[in-house]
């Protein structure tokens, strides 16, 4: 008898409880009714009059859809890999112990995924999460720095297969990026991507100084939830100052071409928001107004406000707190976050979106309070 088949039956007995229970912790009844709602919604009369209503239904409809399929799929694979252990012991064929260690570690790894998407359970996790990037002080080494990390969240994006739109985009002086606005659509976008906000570090030998001398940069990531239409915020006319420019960068053949890009201002609190991703000046704007409501909401419920009109000054502690993540490429290398003191020595594979690590350390910090020592 092989002994390997043996271990893994014990391993795959081990994590059943917790993947029956992977059932419970996402409501899947909960979801199977909510997808009967919506089907019947999707046949019903008139479902399309509203275009942009439709297409969340339907957004909605798919994400439960893929959730269901999700779990049945995990509940397969362990099925499977119970089989494939039986089938290996009777036969004695050592040549199927490698597919049952990649499909256990595989699972293992749906498992901790799924696990993770039970913590997401705040009021706007589901939402999309707009993310804004900003250089710090330094010029061109600090806009390449943003740069990388918009790069290193696209990457991201891609590999869960989520959706990204670039809603602005200011290229710097000679390499990297002033700012940079980009919509991120998926399955709990921002209850994900909300453990990315605050200041990033970079230490590295700077591609830019003639001396390879190391250099140190920060730059500011600031995550919001795209608010639903039905949240109302009270923003005051007059305390909105727009401007208009140019648009820059990616973004299609009207780009450089007239001044449809937008910017405002609101002047009480100083937040300054930008879009140029649109055709035309009235839809910029309306992007602009969807991520300031955003914003400001943000800021007055982690303030405990009572009223938008409280939020007085630019938020500086939001945009620009204390560092939560070094990434040190020189003189060894080393991705560590602040907040729960996950590491990583594979700089390369964080830089080339492998962020789930941290995400995960996060979501499981912010659940149980258990935060690493500043």
């Amino acid at each position: 008898m092989i002994v390997a088949f043996e271990e893994y039956k014990t391993k795959l007995d081990a994590i059943k409880p917790e993947l029956d229970g992977l059932g419970e912790a996402l409501d899947l009844e909960g979801a199977e009714r909510e997808l009967d709602e919506l089907r019947a919604q999707t046949a019903s009369d008139g479902f399309w009059d509203n275009v942009e209503k439709a297409r969340k239904v339907q957004q909605r409809l798919s994400r439960l859809e893929d959730k269901i399929a999700s779990q049945q799929k995990r509940l397969n694979t362990w099925e499977d890999l119970r089989v494939l252990c039986e089938m290996g012991q009777e036969e004695e064929d050592a040549s199927l112990v490698p597919e049952v260690q990649s499909g256990y570690e595989a699972l293992e790894k749906e498992i901790t995924s799924a696990r993770m998407d039970t913590l997401l359970s705040g009021t706007y996790d589901n939402s999309p999460a707009i993310i804004s990037l900003q250089p710090g002080a330094g010029g061109t080494e600090a806009q390449d720095w943003a740069e990388m990390l918009y790069r290193m969240y696209t990457r991201w994006v891609e590999q869960h297969g989520y959706t990204y739109t670039i809603l602005d985009y200011q290229e710097g002086d000679g390499a990297g990026i002033k700012s940079a606005v980009i919509r991120i659509e998926g399955d709990n976008a921002y209850g994900h991507l909300k453990s990315e906000h605050g200041v990033h570090r970079l230490v590295r030998i700077s591609p830019f100084d003639a001396n390879a001398r190391r250099q140190t940069s920060f730059a500011a990531v600031e995550v919001t939830p795209e608010l639903d239409d039905s949240i109302e915020v009270d923003i005051r006319p007059e305390d909105i100052e727009m401007q208009v420019y140019r648009s820059s960068g990616a973004g299609g053949q009207h780009i450089n071409k007239t001044s449809s890009a937008v910017r405002l201002i609101h002047k009480p609190t100083g937040l300054v928001v930008s879009c140029q991703t649109e055709r035309s000046q009235v839809q910029n704007r309306e992007t602009c107004m969807k991520m300031l409501r955003s914003k400001l909401m943000q800021i007055k419920e982690q303030e405990h406000l009572d009223k938008i009109s409280d939020i007085k000054g630019i938020q500086l502690k939001i945009e620009w707190g204390s560092q939560i993540r070094s990434y040190v490429f020189m003189p060894y290398q080393l991705v560590k976050d602040n907040r729960t003191g996950f590491e990583t020595s594979n700089v390369n594979g964080v830089m080339d979106g492998d962020l789930d690590g941290f995400i995960n350390a996060y979501l499981t910090a912010a659940a149980t309070g258990n935060w690493a020592t500043k």
